[in-house]
């Protein structure tokens, strides 16, 4: 389904690299009983078990699940008491003492920086012209075939190793739906392809990464090799179970208004890591910000 995605002034930044001492943080699988409608728990605990498999397989650790969740995208500030798992932009170090995920725009260009890409990686149409989510006004990259999306990967990777440097435990790779406002230029099978590509490269760094939004590939998110996924307002517009049936309660939701919040915390409260941000998810102490839990 096609929403505004959320986007922060700190993520318009250019990607930097700092590094920092790995946190090791063990995995949790926390199972919560009877607060979601049977059929979905029933199938959340089956794709968490498959899903806590692969992972180990992949030799990576997920976030624990049902914990307590601070999205800092918009900027890194002190995480409030009880969060457990905290995602940052790839510019923030990470947060001592917690489970660290970290944002990384995958299949999009920065704006202004189409400059840093061999100008045959980013996508053109018929005419020559580049490509842009209007919305952002970012340039979509292009993974059309498989020497690009190798040329592509290689450059997110120096990124993900970056990440790896700081001591985050996961990534969060934006854009995943990127071939949606591609004007049929790409296909979703390409995304998976090019993500796929990513997923080893992460778990080679020791690093999960999850299915940032996309819910409609959900299903082959073993393919894919993603391990978690983090789901903007998936409450919202009623498809945290499609999350949930792939991942299990491995999911992470984040909602912008006080009805999703609510959705999603009837719903999925007792199984999910659900948090309510504002849309600039600015630090705390700025104005507009806002922050609330089940």
């Amino acid at each position: 389904m096609m929403r505004s995605r959320v986007r922060s002034a700190r993520r318009l930044t250019a990607l930097a690299a700092v590094a920092a001492a790995a946190v090791t943080v063990p995995l949790v699988a926390v199972d919560q009983a009877g607060a979601a409608p049977a059929a979905h728990h029933s199938a959340a605990r089956h794709s968490a078990a498959s899903g806590t498999r692969s992972a180990q397989a992949a030799g990576v650790t997920l976030p624990p699940a049902h914990a307590g969740f601070d999205y800092q995208i918009g900027g890194a500030y002190t995480p409030p008491a009880g969060v457990q798992v905290v995602s940052r932009d790839h510019d923030d170090p990470p947060a001592a003492g917690l489970y660290n995920i970290c944002y990384v725009n995958a299949f999009q260009v920065q704006p202004g920086a189409e400059g840093d890409w061999d100008a045959d990686l980013l996508l053109h149409d018929a005419n020559g012209n580049v490509v842009y989510d209007q919305s952002w006004g970012e340039a979509l990259l292009d993974v059309s075939t498989a020497a690009k999306r190798t040329r592509i990967a290689a450059k997110v990777g120096t990124w993900i190793d970056q990440c790896a440097a700081k001591g985050y435990q996961a990534i969060e790779p934006d854009n995943y739906d990127s071939y949606s406002r591609s004007k049929k230029l790409l296909t979703s099978a390409e995304a998976e392809a090019y993500i796929g590509l990513l997923s080893a490269h992460a778990h080679g760094q020791g690093l999960a990464i999850a299915q940032k939004n996309t819910v409609e590939l959900a299903g082959d998110r073993t393919a894919a090799g993603l391990d978690f996924a983090i789901a903007e307002e998936c409450g919202t517009y009623n498809e945290c179970d499609g999350y949930t049936g792939a991942f299990g309660n491995h999911v992470i939701v984040i909602e912008y208004t006080a009805k999703g919040l609510t959705k999603a915390c009837t719903g999925w409260g007792g199984q999910l890591s659900i948090v309510r941000r504002d849309r600039d998810v600015v630090p705390a102490g700025s104005p507009g910000y806002v922050r609330k839990t089940c």
